[in-house]
């Protein structure tokens, strides 16, 4: 039971570490469109990129895959950027085609639980149960993209009620400054 908890613990400060913030800034960017009437919508996508980022921490954790670090350090911002510009083409709203977006929310999530992966590797070979310790983890990142997502509903929710003529105008401009964000970070990331 302690390893659970002190992977789960991992997993909640693996999402919520004002160092990484490149995880809270994916689920900004996917939560902005979003209303509270929406919240399942916007809990399957946050629960399936959960699921692709576990998926992808196994395949490392197990040796079954691994990828180029630098690679994926370079894509996990285009991911971002490629989210915000979905908000944009969107003008803001959560009314494009959902399966295209849970499918790309999925092969995001690949890349993101691939950015993590070398270092979770690290801590968790000396363990007896890697399921136990996944599963720790992917709960805590479950729970803090739960934590985003909802912060964020509130967030936009507090834009509706004092701006609600330019909402829109609002989030629009939320999202072409996380674009600017993640284009520096992609840039910063280069890996050729």
């Amino acid at each position: 039971m302690e390893t659970l908890f002190f992977y789960f613990e991992l997993g909640i400060n693996h999402v919520l570490d004002p160092n990484g913030y490149d995880h809270v800034l994916f689920m900004f960017a996917l939560a902005l469109p979003y209303l509270f009437k929406s919240f399942s919508k916007l809990l399957v996508l946050a629960t399936a990129f959960t699921l692709a980022h576990c998926l992808s921490l196994a395949l490392a954790a197990f040796n079954v895959m691994s990828v180029d670090p630098g690679i994926i350090e370079f894509l996990i911002p285009v991911t971002i950027a490629l989210t915000a510009i979905h908000n944009l083409i969107t003008s803001g709203s959560s009314k494009g085609s959902y399966s295209v977006q849970l499918a790309a929310t999925v092969f995001f999530g690949l890349i993101h639980g691939f950015g993590f992966s070398n270092y979770f590797r690290m801590i968790m070979s000396g363990e007896a149960s890697k399921l136990t310790a996944l599963t720790g983890f992917t709960l805590g990142i479950e729970l803090a993209q739960i934590i985003v997502i909802t912060s964020t509903l509130l967030f936009t929710l507090l834009i509706a009620v004092l701006a609600s003529d330019r909402k829109p105008l609002i989030l629009r401009i939320l999202s072409v400054l996380v674009l600017i964000l993640s284009i520096k970070i992609a840039v910063g990331n280069w890996p050729f």
